[in-house]
């Protein structure tokens, strides 16, 4: 009875919302690209997707009112510097004194989004009724979302006059299948959806098949410009970049290393990232179970990536998936070859195997250690697969990936006018 209860509430709640958004969308102000917002779970942090929807932010601002809505505040500063003009709004202030109503609801679990949800731990029912205030109070402009919980989100309550992007930053594939149920029943609400690389195009295009976006169009990350020199490839060092969590495979990295070590034992791997405390001392145990203390150092976080990659000589992907993989362009814009396990789906469509890095196929930690091994032995393949990965790396400058986001823009506002045809359409911006 509860059940059906609920049901019976969240059917009639869309009715009604289905109702204002009509009456809305006869009031609509004309479609514009001039205003953007992009909405990130929390702007202040560390992390791949956080530094380059920054960076997209800042080639926004140039010619356009931007602004980055972060849903919570956890830190009082940001990790990645903000861009001039670029605009910052926080919904749920975690840092700044609440009253009884918020400290309540901010102990209950989110009802907005799905359980699924990578983050889910992170949002409350509080933070969604922020969230819900926040997408309703838009009127027009371009509104740019980062995960699957926010596009699902925006797709129901984004107001008609709100021109909705939703981006991917992981690969569909790594989604449960409860939350690819609900995008694919939701997904077809936005204007479109951006996938970072061409096999999660194919995929999103088959599964939204039925009812996909306006566009589906693929735009990779772009490289933000990054502090130190161009390495000279001279260090005795290996870094890896990523979070501590299961998907970047680190656990895989510390036993290939064993076979490193054994054969290179003047060669250090430096693991920069943060994570858990849970996390990181697994980690740290796992290093010491192996005796790789000294051989294996936790680095920490450090916004400044290109200053550590310009003191390596090799940089290593161990991840189990990626959805692009920034680090490894990161690490070919400093001239560090780059050794990956052929994961889904990133590597391979940024790597040439044997041109500008070297892509393992196998998925066993021995064939990983062979390939960073041949490196170390082989100076010359190393310099020039550095040399090669400076070239690869300049075709993800910004100012070749920020006109495919301009003319993105731009062809949707022209959708909304109707000077093009309103039927889906499924494009490669890199065609």
């Amino acid at each position: 009875m509860l059940k059906r209860g609920r049901t019976a509430v969240a059917r009639a709640a869309l009715a009604l919302l289905h109702f204002v958004n009509r009456r809305r969308g006869r009031n609509a102000p004309p479609p514009d690209d001039r205003t953007v917002r992009l909405l990130l779970l929390h702007a202040h942090g560390m992390g791949g997707t956080i530094r380059t929807v920054i960076n997209l932010a800042g080639h926004l601002a140039r010619d356009r009112d931007v602004e980055i809505v972060s849903l919570v505040r956890e830190s009082a500063a940001p990790f990645f510097p903000i861009p001039p003009g670029v605009r910052m709004t926080f919904l749920d202030d975690r840092l700044a004194p609440r009253g009884r109503i918020a400290r309540m609801l901010s102990r209950r679990p989110s009802r907005l989004m799905p359980k699924q949800e990578k983050a889910y731990h992170r949002f409350t029912l509080w933070s969604d009724l922020l969230l819900i205030r926040y997408l309703r109070s838009l009127r027009s402009g371009v509104l740019i979302t980062t995960r699957p919980g926010f596009n699902l989100a925006a797709a129901l309550f984004a107001p008609p006059g709100v021109i909705l992007i939703g981006q991917e930053h992981v690969t569909l594939d790594s989604h449960d299948p409860e939350l690819v149920k609900l995008i694919k029943r939701r997904y077809g609400r936005l204007d479109a959806l951006v996938t970072l690389t061409q096999a999660d195009l194919r995929h999103y295009r088959r599964e939204l098949k039925a009812a996909p976006p306006h566009r589906l169009v693929r735009i990779p990350n772009a490289i933000a410009p990054l502090a130190g020199d161009v390495s000279r490839l001279e260090e005795k060092t290996v870094v890896a970049i990523g979070r501590i969590v299961r998907a970047k495979g680190f656990d895989r990295l510390v036993k290939a290393w064993q076979r490193v070590a054994a054969a290179h034992p003047d060669w250090t791997l430096r693991i920069f990232g943060g994570g858990t405390p849970e996390n990181e001392a697994k980690l740290r145990a796992r290093i010491a179970e192996a005796g790789l203390e000294g051989k294996i150092i936790l680095m920490g976080s450090t916004p400044e990536v290109g200053v550590e990659l310009a003191k390596s000589s090799i940089y290593v992907v161990s991840s189990r998936y990626e959805g692009f993989g920034m680090t490894i362009l990161e690490a070919m814009s400093k001239g560090v070859p780059v050794v990956s396990f052929d994961c889904p789906h990133g590597p391979r469509e940024i790597i040439t195997h044997g041109h500008d890095g070297l892509l393992v196929r196998s998925t066993k930690t021995a064939a990983l250690a062979g390939a960073i091994c041949r490196l170390i032995e082989d100076e010359p393949l190393r310099r020039e697969l550095g040399r090669n990965g400076l070239r690869t790396a300049s075709a993800y400058d910004m100012g070749e990936i920020g006109p495919q986001w301009d003319r993105l823009l731009a062809e949707l506002v022209a959708a909304r006018d109707g000077d093009q045809v309103s039927a889906p359409v499924l494009v490669d911006s890199s065609a």
